[in-house]
């Protein structure tokens, strides 16, 4: 187990990733377990959250009760897959604030190249929670990680379904700041940077492309 690693071993995480993995799962039911595993894995990631007390008037009485302090946490989806584990949170955190980091892998290096990025103000005084199904080589999501601290970032988390220790590897050495929370950490990168034995592109398999 990594210290900066943590695999959301829930039964129904799980549960439902291995219906994902299984190649005849369709679009509609990857999507949709997409979403649902994105709120159990929110759950985790949010349990550092800042708290504060308020005080509020029950229909009994008053009570100083727990509420979440400081601004909105950020939500920042890495395109185009992010944005299955970002609908699933917003439903769980839907005063979030959220960004986009659009980044294309050339399939011969396998470098990041951004082509997009649009992320809330303030970003230094937001918890920001980075998402992204697949953490592979690690090169996308550290170059991701890069902007965002130089938005101002400084509180990161990064949330994925499925991680390679080459990945998270990857992720310690460019950003060992920075916590890492997924449902499994799979065996290798096969030669074309692929998870293994992963679920294919979640990409595609989210959204009916090839």
């Amino acid at each position: 187990m990594h210290d900066h690693l943590t695999i959301v071993d829930h039964p129904l995480v799980q549960h439902k990733l291995t219906i994902m993995r299984e190649k005849e799962t369709s679009t509609a039911v990857f999507r949709q377990l997409l979403r649902e595993i994105s709120l159990l894995l929110a759950y985790e990631v949010t349990s550092e959250l800042e708290m504060t007390t308020k005080r509020i008037e029950t229909p009994l009485t008053e009570m100083d009760a727990p509420t979440l302090k400081g601004r909105k946490l950020a939500l920042i989806s890495i395109l185009r897959a992010g944005n299955g584990l970002l609908d699933g949170m917003l439903e769980l955190i839907p005063s979030a604030r959220v960004g986009f980091v659009g980044l294309y892998r050339d399939e011969q290096t396998l470098k990041p190249h951004k082509y997009y990025f649009k992320v809330p103000e303030q970003l230094d005084e937001r918890m920001v929670i980075a998402v992204d199904p697949m953490l592979a080589t690690g090169n996308s999501s550290a170059a991701a990680v890069d902007m965002l601290k130089e938005a101002g970032a400084k509180d990161i988390r990064f949330l994925c379904l499925l991680a390679a220790p080459e990945g998270v590897a990857r992720m310690k050495e460019a950003h060992p700041d920075v916590p890492i929370v997924t449902a499994a950490l799979d065996e290798k990168l096969n030669e074309l940077g692929y998870i293994m034995p992963g679920l294919g592109d979640a990409g595609d398999r989210m959204f009916g492309t090839k």
